[in-house]
């Protein structure tokens, strides 16, 4: 499991491999791969995907446009998550590098002292500055024991509090924001997944449409991601 949360980095790295460029990915590209996460699709099944939908990209006569988006890959992911639960073997990409407590203390760190500098939507009644403030001392608090203990922690705890602390930020963003913003966000939401609706299941859109609408509000406040799959 420890190896597991470079989860987002293979899959960045990989298709960008696969596409020859090292495009940025987008919004969609992060949410989708964050419905592939929540899921449990395991990586190499997505790794897998990437492969077999760029290697049909590859082999056809005429390629009037590029791949600019992963979601591209997402029906070959979804097959190869499929294949991989049937029990089909797929094989490993290779080893993947562990966390040491530094890099972890380090993110926290990283992490608290962005909260401090996020622009927080004001609300009566709401204090979404003391939240972050909170939260900001409670990852300092976090990278301070990390660092004073002999044995690394869990990680499996550890990210269930960094879960539990980034739902509590985005519950009162969410109530903070106003419904003009949150129209604007959906709006944009619905016309980035609309190209890649024929290749996906209604939940499967339902699920990256949240996780896209969760990602562009906290890039709004720049409220970073606080979980450990987001740790490169």
């Amino acid at each position: 499991m420890e190896n597991y949360f470079n989860y987002f980095t293979e899959i960045e790295e990989h298709y960008q491999r696969r596409r020859g460029t090292a495009l940025l990915l987008s919004t969609l590209d992060w949410a989708l791969i964050e419905t592939w996460k929540n899921a449990g699709i395991p990586l190499e099944a997505v790794l897998r995907g990437i492969d077999e939908a760029f290697d049909k990209y590859d082999q056809k006569p005429s390629k009037t446009k590029k791949v600019n988006s992963l979601a591209y890959c997402s029906q070959a992911v979804l097959s190869a998550a499929e294949e991989a639960a049937a029990g089909i073997t797929v094989e490993k990409s290779g080893p993947e590098p562990g966390f040491d407590a530094a890099q972890i203390a380090a993110f926290l760190r990283e992490n608290g002292a962005r909260l401090e500098k996020a622009k927080m939507p004001e609300h009566p009644g709401m204090s979404m500055a003391s939240l972050a403030d909170e939260t900001a001392a409670a990852l300092r608090e976090m990278a301070d024991a990390i660092e004073g203990s002999e044995k690394l922690p869990r990680l499996e705890d550890l990210e269930r509090r960094l879960t539990v602390l980034e739902e509590k930020l985005f519950a009162m963003l969410m109530a903070a924001t106003p419904d003009d913003d949150l129209v604007e966000v959906r709006a944009q939401a619905d016309r980035d997944i609309a190209p890649y609706r024929r290749n996906m299941t209604a939940a499967q859109v339902e699920q990256l449409h949240k996780q896209y609408v969760r990602k562009r509000l906290l890039e709004r406040s720049g409220v970073p991601r606080l979980s450990l799959f987001y740790m490169h």
